[in-house]
């Protein structure tokens, strides 16, 4: 069977992927099983560059299919931040509880339209042997005012999709990945992945 890497050291998002993946016809695998997989420095300035970077460098380290994602969280009241900035905008080595507390500091005091987000993910497929292949999911939503639920990583207790009255820190992996943004691309991906 193929491999196909995933270019992530964050064991989450691996879990994540890899469920959201199952079923396609490759070996799925993560960067972090290949002894000496390079730390790729996400110095793009956009989503697109960072995942299609990620993606690119393990490709060549492995010899392997790799797959990246790049996700920002884009809040209207904070022009756009954290954006991709997302994983480390409390700083460096940063936890995800610091991330919250950064943004739900920002947005003290600040209701209604303002706390309106979107999540935006962005995944590039990367072969040795083929052309790029990139991919987008988007979700719409707001940031709540205090965190809730015990699943999920990242800004899951405080993001609320459009029309629904959970987080995703209360819904299930699947409920997640049926309409996160992640998850829709995702299954951009597997479509193409399932060609292949």
């Amino acid at each position: 069977m193929k491999k196909l890497v995933i270019a992530t050291r964050n064991r989450d998002k691996f879990k994540e992927m890899k469920e959201a993946l199952s079923g396609v016809p490759w070996e799925i695998v993560p960067a972090f099983q290949f002894e000496g997989s390079p730390e790729v420095v996400e110095d793009g300035t956009t989503l697109e560059e960072n995942s299609l970077k990620k993606a690119r460098v393990l490709s060549e380290f492995t010899g392997c299919a790799a797959l990246a994602d790049d996700t920002g969280l884009f809040v209207e009241a904070l022009d756009g931040q954290p954006g991709i900035f997302a994983a480390r905008f409390a700083g460096e080595g940063c936890s995800y509880e610091d991330n919250v507390r950064k943004l739900l500091g920002l947005l003290k005091g600040i209701a209604g339209d303002g706390r309106k987000a979107a999540f935006r993910t962005v995944i590039s497929l990367v072969h040795p042997d083929r052309p790029l292949q990139q991919v987008v999911g988007e979700v719409v939503g707001t940031i709540i005012e205090t965190p809730r639920g015990k699943g999920g990583f990242g800004y899951d207790p405080v993001f609320q999709p459009l029309g629904f009255s959970k987080v995703f820190a209360e819904m299930t992996v699947e409920e997640k990945n049926k309409i996160s943004h992640r998850g829709k691309a995702v299954q951009k991906a597997r479509r193409l992945l399932q060609n292949q």
